[in-house]
């Protein structure tokens, strides 16, 4: 499958999407977690169809220098926060552990205050023993993503699904050793970049982000039961 083949017209299109293929799974007891900012819209409309709950998981990659998109590690939120690392990318990258360490202390600096902007005070859902959900609207190398199953998947998520409306094919095989379920609306052979199959791929802000997580909560917070 080429660009030309599809293309969503914004990230709120895809959700919903996704939400038609979720809803017909029929989830016991889902728990929709996003990670942001991008994936926030998408996790919206699937929480929104699903009557689920939601929340964020904090993730940060670590990018190559000459590829922004394409992530080396992912830093993932938690008591202390965890470091996954795509060993095989870091190595055809030439960066060293050195370099590594010295961006992990910025991305851990950036988690605490994306928490703080994002969730503040507010109790987190906990997915012990829940359908976990996790959104993003796309995925390129898949570290950012592995580190957030593999927190859920400490945290005693007894089902994890990751939903998404784009990704490799390799990279989604590698994923089944981390989610009990994919859902990828359109798994693509020869990937480019995740902005490619989007007309509307602007980069959030945090206004944005904090926006849609606000509306989502005072339109549902209340009516759905954790």
């Amino acid at each position: 499958m080429t660009t030309a083949s599809f293309r969503f017209a914004d990230r709120s299109a895809a959700g919903k999407e996704l939400a038609d293929r979720l809803v017909g799974m029929e989830l016991d007891r889902p728990l929709v977690f996003a990670l942001p900012r991008g994936g926030v819209p998408v996790a919206v409309e699937v929480a929104r169809a699903l009557q689920a709950p939601l929340d964020v998981i904090l993730v940060r990659k670590i990018s190559a220098p000459s590829s922004p998109e394409v992530a080396i590690a992912a830093v993932v939120e938690g008591a202390t926060a965890d470091l996954v690392i795509s060993r095989d990318i870091m190595r055809m990258s030439g960066i060293d552990m050195d370099c590594l360490q010295e961006n992990y202390a910025k991305q851990v600096a950036e988690l605490e205050r994306r928490k703080t902007a994002y969730v503040g005070d507010r109790p987190r859902l906990d997915p012990k023993g829940r359908t976990a959900v996790v959104v993003d609207d796309g995925i390129a190398t898949g570290a950012t993503m592995k580190a957030a199953l593999t927190a859920l998947r400490r945290n005693g998520a007894g089902h994890i699904v990751v939903a998404l409306p784009v990704a490799p094919t390799e990279i989604l095989q590698e994923l089944k050793s981390y989610a009990d379920d994919i859902i990828c609306l359109h798994p693509v052979t020869y990937f480019r970049a995740v902005s490619m199959y989007f007309g509307d791929f602007h980069q959030l802000t945090d206004a944005e982000t904090i926006a849609l997580l606000d509306a989502h909560r005072m339109a549902n917070g209340d009516a759905v039961k954790v």
